[in-house]
């Protein structure tokens, strides 16, 4: 088959094929001579910070900068590439391709009757990531100020980072706070086993401020049980209506790392929440999860 293209012009299926794959290899070129610069940077600052017997410790700061913002994200971004599986595991992905928080969470109905009820429940939605938000959260987290609405950090699903993000914060400090993600599950998409859901989500409480193991870049660190999060989402939702049903077992409980080298551990279950009508099921009777898989 052809596809119309500019000018009224037609592209055979082949050449398409070979212009993608020539696209991308030119954007893993450009990453690899990025990695390879970035490498280079950092050795001969390194180098001349041995040398050189003045001391300059700017110098540090910048080899930092390069490594933590530029080198190791890239590295990881290659590495994840070709170790980490590019399909659905019950896990978020970083931006660098690391796998992130457990996905702990389902929701059946809409994103507008999911951001209703959780703005019903306390929560608020986070600002965007700007230099201006990255600013104030840096500030209101060195001076210990109330920022109620802080950045909240991409992670990815379905090659798509979040579809809305919910914190409150503890205590009036930025360092601390509840926060969740949530994607919506592309059409025709099911959970393992078959279960149909409009949204899943990843619920973690960021416990304090500190680096990436990984990148050392500045993150947050999140508490380890992750299952403590994920009931008070599902608790405030049903204080302010919504259904909720587990599935027991939905994966295995395990002990691991998250994107930034913070260790988590979940047992495994998936709360199914209900924010919108129920979908009926065959026959009009609605459609629930099985309690266990």
């Amino acid at each position: 088959m052809e596809e119309p293209a500019r000018g009224g012009h037609t592209l055979p299926r082949g050449f398409r094929r070979v212009e993608s794959t020539a696209l991308l290899w030119l954007q893993r070129s450009f990453l690899f001579i990025v990695t390879v610069v970035a490498g280079w940077v950092v050795y001969e600052l390194i180098r001349l910070e041995i040398h050189d017997r003045a001391r300059q410790p700017w110098l540090f700061l910048v080899i930092w900068v390069v490594a933590t913002y530029v080198l190791l994200p890239r590295l990881n971004r290659l590495l994840a590439g070709v170790y980490v599986p590019d399909y659905f595991i019950g896990r978020t992905r970083t931006g660098d391709g690391l796998l992130g928080d457990p996905v702990n969470l389902a929701v059946i109905g809409s994103p507008a009757e999911l951001r209703k009820a959780m703005l019903a429940a306390g929560w608020s939605e986070p600002d965007p990531i700007t230099l201006r938000t990255s600013w104030h959260i840096i500030r209101a987290s060195l001076l210990r100020r109330s920022y109620p609405t802080a950045p909240v950090s991409p992670l990815f699903v379905f090659q798509r980072r979040q579809t809305l993000a919910f914190e409150r914060e503890v205590d009036c400090s930025p360092s601390q706070r509840h926060h969740v993600r949530f994607w919506v599950c592309p059409a025709g998409w099911k959970l393992p086993g078959g279960f149909d859901v409009d949204l899943i989500g990843a619920a973690t409480f960021d416990r304090r401020v500190g680096l990436s193991l990984f990148t050392f870049q500045v993150t947050h660190k999140i508490a380890e049980n992750t299952d403590q999060e994920r009931n008070l989402v599902t608790a405030d939702l049903q204080g302010s209506g919504a259904g909720v049903h587990t599935i027991r077992h939905f994966s295995t409980g395990y002990h691991s790392r998250n994107g930034g080298g913070d260790a988590i551990e979940t047992d495994g279950d998936l709360p199914v929440i209900f924010v919108g009508r129920a979908r009926p099921g065959p026959g009009g009777a609605t459609q629930v999860p099985p309690s266990s898989v």
